[in-house]
């Protein structure tokens, strides 16, 4: 096959290296972009006189027929054609002769794959957020059933305070929002048309670059050439996204596989998520939580890959940045495939309230309150806390929990401590005694549950 660059060489690339290098195997994903594309330039060519109406409209015409061939699976691309960008043009040249032949004005094929990269990252981006909001709203949806049951709330994976099922979820549903509003920012800066910047330089005809953003659905155009073809940071910032929300989901899996475990037995998780052993008859393994936390490394490998491409590059493009396709379509396919397994689980796994308040007995959980109860008697708080922290450990070397400590021998203790003390440390007068904006009482989880509802419309 005659390469459409071919007039300067006298031979045809090395047949190993040609297979070697050829991008065909991983950037034919971009297909319906680069046709999209290729059409918009087409009709701008056309509207600006450069090129005919009647070769406007037989490239158009061409490409769309090439278009639905495609999407029919009656298309086999070739590596002789080494990228999508000229498997189309050859094929367009194919099916309608002369006229493809002027596609290529004004254009090279650096600012086409920019084009392309950014329409396919546009999509995807659109629905990742998707996604997002559907997970979200399964959080969502989950804390509205448990605004009252109790469980532990951690640090260091100790007993720390008494909180809510819906206000932990209600942590994870800050994190996958926080996610979504960065893939939106990286959305605003992917939008941006490079097409029309030609190889580095800009083009040496008349044409109107906002014209063909227009067609593409482009707010704005690159404002520098050089810099339209030579930085891929919009592909970077999403993997970047994608890498700290896998960071996101990684951590929330981790939680799912503790708390499915025995030793928790907090949750149960859907059959349809689970999986088996092949010798031990009794398992149930919370694999797809499992293999979204493993998951999480390759993401990191993705952003890794790319900006160790790009941390060397002098201006403008160079065939080094070929690589941040595929640590872009990983990055992506992976992200979208673990936030749907993601948003099945949520949806779909068992709660054991009554295991969850158990568990929120051990540990002293309402330590912490105690002390606020004697700060509100008078006692300084610092002497408060050493107070409580001596009566914990006497209840340890007893088997005691607090509640079970004579008043008698309370009040030996601390004169301040009187009936109510008993009251106010109940797990769940504890739960909600945190009545400050974003804590965990009822009353407050319920103003985030309603904030969320709003928020996901």
């Amino acid at each position: 096959m005659a390469k459409l660059w071919g007039g300067r060489f006298s031979k045809d690339i090395d047949e190993d290296v040609k297979v070697w290098a050829a991008s065909i195997p991983f950037d034919q994903i971009l297909w319906r972009e680069d046709i999209e594309g290729s059409i918009a330039h087409a009709r701008m060519l056309a509207a600006c006189g450069i090129l005919s109406q009647d070769d406007a409209a037989a490239i158009a015409s061409g490409l769309t027929e090439i278009l639905a061939e495609i999407e029919a699976g009656d298309v086999t691309f070739s590596v002789d054609a080494e990228d999508i960008h000229m498997n189309i043009e050859t094929l367009l040249t194919e099916k309608i002769g002369e006229p493809a032949k002027r596609l290529h004005t004004a254009r090279s094929r650096n600012d086409q794959v920019a084009t392309d990269t950014r329409l396919w990252l546009k999509t995807e981006i659109l629905g990742a957020t998707e996604l997002l909001a559907e997970v979200r709203a399964a959080l969502v949806a989950l804390a509205k059933e448990h605004t009252g049951s109790l469980m532990p709330g951690y640090t260091h994976l100790q007993h720390a305070q008494p909180v809510s099922l819906a206000f932990h979820l209600l942590a994870w549903y800050q994190m996958f929002t926080r996610d979504a509003d960065r893939l939106w920012d990286v959305y605003r800066r992917t939008d941006v048309l490079p097409l029309g910047a030609g190889a580095l330089a800009g083009v040496s005809y008349d044409t109107d670059r906002r014209h063909t953003a227009d067609i593409l659905g482009f707010p704005e155009i690159a404002d520098n050439a050089m810099d339209a073809v030579s930085d891929r940071d919009f592909v970077i910032e999403y993997i970047s996204a994608a890498a700290i929300c896998m960071m996101h989901l990684s951590r929330c899996c981790e939680e799912l596989i503790l708390w499915s475990s025995q030793e928790f037995g907090f949750v149960t998780m859907d059959d349809a998520f689970s999986t088996g052993s092949s010798i031990m008859p009794q398992k149930k393994n919370p694999d797809m939580a499992e293999l979204i936390r493993g998951k999480t490394g390759r993401v990191y490998g993705d952003l890794m890959a790319i900006l160790t491409v790009m941390k060397g590059l002098p201006l403008a493009y160079n065939k080094d940045m070929q690589e941040d396709k595929e640590p872009l379509f990983d990055a992506a396919a992976t992200l979208s495939g673990c936030l749907t397994a993601f948003k099945g689980m949520v949806a779909s796994m068992t709660v054991h309230k009554d295991a969850m308040a158990e568990a929120a007995k051990r540990g002293f959980m309402n330590a912490t309150d105690a002390a606020d109860y004697l700060a509100g008697k008078g006692v300084p708080f610092r002497e408060a806390h050493e107070i409580i922290g001596k009566l914990v450990a006497y209840c340890v070397e007893k088997g005691l929990a607090l509640e079970d400590v004579d008043l008698e021998l309370l009040r030996q203790i601390s004169p301040a401590f009187d009936e109510d003390f008993f009251a106010r440390i109940d797990l769940f007068a504890c739960m909600n005694a945190k009545r400050s904006e974003g804590g965990t009482s009822e009353a407050r989880v319920g103003e985030q549950i309603s904030k969320a509802e709003t928020e996901l419309g």
